[in-house]
């Protein structure tokens, strides 16, 4: 006997379906909606409770049936009566109560699609994959509850296999000698096309001239690593295979291009194949490439400059001494809070050009100076007090390790001569001479942007920190349960595509991307039948909740 079954779901709300047991398994026989609300629940579950008790629902069809035509009150059925023509000018009336059949939150779903549309993305032609988007946007969720979502948001969802589809034709270069190659293989990927859709967007909208990198790192739920999921360095300190996912996007936070790396990959490798390929792709020759200290390496930097772009990476704490060597020596460690030392930094191993003999620090120019870039270093109090702070638990910790009250690994600042531990007071008092600075490198000449620039322009790096935040948790690009690499190079297209409309929506609204959904979604049109009509009708919006439709709409 089939039963009404209320099931939570993973935004919240409350589904509600009809079930039943058929050879010792549940099997879900129709899913009725999903409400947000108390009053939609009692709604739903009415509706519920009538497919159940129709008599017409004999075989659970579940479409609207007209109902009955009712017999005239006066004379038989086959009778004729004087009173015939009278009943038959009457207006018609309505034969039974009206009755909701579903309720969606389409609302929503036109005010996104509306935004996918503005930037272009439908230049891919391919409706699935839209829907694929627009549903890990509002619900992020596994493929084979898509359609739940979709449905919930007003959409008639395609098959499971259509959906498996469609994600093959998003990434259609398939692995070497794979099953399925077809002749689809070696064509542009949906990637390519939405990446050149927001380059334009960030082009026409924004500033290009300046790019943000970060990297990293997606886990699988796996045990066995193969070519491209390997265990390495965990941001998250997780021991799954991973891959190493490289992000470039606008001063905005905006995403212009991502890559995938395997998992065993060093975050210096990623940049450059990220970078020239988005260089390529567009035909780029000037613009600023800003990333952090752990794409530090002479290569990166060499390949940067000969590829003629312009670069600003994080330094490393461990230069300073020899970059500083000239202030350090006629002004001592004392730095005022805000205070900009602009000098060079050796490039690799080269011996430093600058001679501390000179009090003034060297302008850097790239042919007064071959063996060395140029490096801006910036003092700030509540970095030193910050600083501080870290390097006495680091020095308590250190102690306690050497009078053996704590069994760890050894810690910072401890040195271990002839099987003995003692406190490496060299290094700690070095630490606490370079605590509150940080060092800032690259080819850019002073003429062309000031040291404040440089380092406004690398405090935007949190924009990018900002869209993997958004990836990994409003969009759950996190853990990853696809097998093949043209299965992930596919999810991460729909999750970079879903992260530039999601951003999209942020700089329209100025709301974070899950309170738009969270305001949006419980708007609720609703669709009723009444004797053989069927028509949907619209939520009252209230005058919040239109703003934000009204921001997302705007162009």
């Amino acid at each position: 006997m089939a039963y009404i079954r209320r099931v939570p779901t993973a935004s919240g709300a409350t589904a509600v379906q009809i079930a039943k047991y058929a050879n010792g398994r549940e099997r879900i026989l129709k899913h009725v909606g999903s409400a947000h609300t108390e009053a939609e629940l009692g709604v739903l579950l009415a509706r519920a409770r009538e497919l159940l008790t129709d008599p017409a629902q004999g075989v659970l069809d579940l479409d609207v049936v007209p109902a009955p035509a009712v017999a005239a009150l006066s004379g038989g059925a086959q009778q004729r009566t004087l009173f015939e023509t009278a009943q038959d000018s009457r207006p018609a009336r309505r034969e039974g109560p009206g009755r909701v059949v579903s309720t969606d939150s389409r609302l929503l779903f036109q005010a996104l699609r509306g935004v996918y549309a503005d930037l272009g993305f439908e230049v891919v032609a391919d409706e699935v994959f839209a829907d694929l988007v627009i549903a890990r946007i509002v619900e992020p969720t596994s493929l084979l509850d898509v359609g739940r979502v979709l449905e919930d948001l007003g959409r008639k969802p395609a098959s499971y296999s259509t959906m498996r589809r469609a994600l093959a034709r998003a990434h259609p270069q398939h692995e070497e000698g794979a099953e399925g190659e077809d002749d689809d293989a070696g064509t542009e990927s949906y990637r390519d096309l939405i990446a050149a859709k927001c380059f334009a967007h960030a082009s026409a909208s924004g500033d290009i001239s300046l790019v943000l990198y970060d990297v990293t790192t997606l886990y699988f739920e796996a045990e066995k690593e193969d070519d491209l999921r390997k265990v390495g360095f965990s941001k998250e300190r997780r021991v799954d295979p991973q891959i190493v996912v490289g992000l470039l996007v606008d001063r905005n936070g905006f995403p212009l291009e991502i890559g995938c790396f395997e998992g065993n990959k060093a975050e210096t490798h990623t940049i450059i194949p990220i970078v020239k390929a988005f260089q390529e792709r567009h035909n780029l020759a000037d613009m600023v490439v800003v990333a952090d200290a752990g794409m530090l390496s002479a290569h990166n930097l060499k390949e940067l400059d000969e590829a003629d772009l312009r670069f600003i990476v994080g330094s490393r704490a461990v230069k300073a001494p020899l970059d500083l060597a000239s202030h350090f020596h006629w002004h001592g460690d004392a730095f005022a809070d805000g205070q900009l030392v602009d000098t060079i930094t050796p490039r690799g191993r080269h011996a430093s050009e600058n001679d501390r003999k000179h009090r003034a620090e060297p302008t850097w120019d790239q042919d007064k100076h071959p063996k060395s870039w140029r490096a801006v270093w910036a003092y700030s109090a509540k970095r030193a007090a910050r600083d501080a702070k870290t390097l006495t638990l680091q020095e308590n910790k250190a102690k306690a390790v050497i009078a053996g009250e704590k069994a760890a690994r050894t810690p910072r600042f401890v040195k271990t001569s002839n099987g003995t531990k003692s406190l490496d007071e060299a290094s700690l008092a070095r630490a606490r001479r370079l605590a509150g600075l940080k060092g800032y490198v690259a080819n850019i000449p002073a003429t062309v942007m000031p040291p404040a620039e440089v380092l406004s322009s690398y405090h935007a790096l949190w924009q990018v920190e900002a869209s993997f935040r958004m990836s990994k948790t409003d969009l759950r690009a996190r853990p990853l349960f696809a097998r093949r690499r043209h299965a992930i190079e596919a999810h991460l297209t729909i999750v970079f595509t879903a992260l530039a409309v999601s951003r999209e929506v942020q700089n329209r609204t100025g709301l974070a991307i899950r309170n738009v959904i969270r305001q949006l979604r419980p708007l609720r049109s609703a669709t009723i039948a009444i004797n053989d009509a069927t028509q949907t009708f619209g939520p009252a919006v209230p005058d919040t909740e239109q703003a934000v439709l009204d921001a997302i709409r705007r162009r």
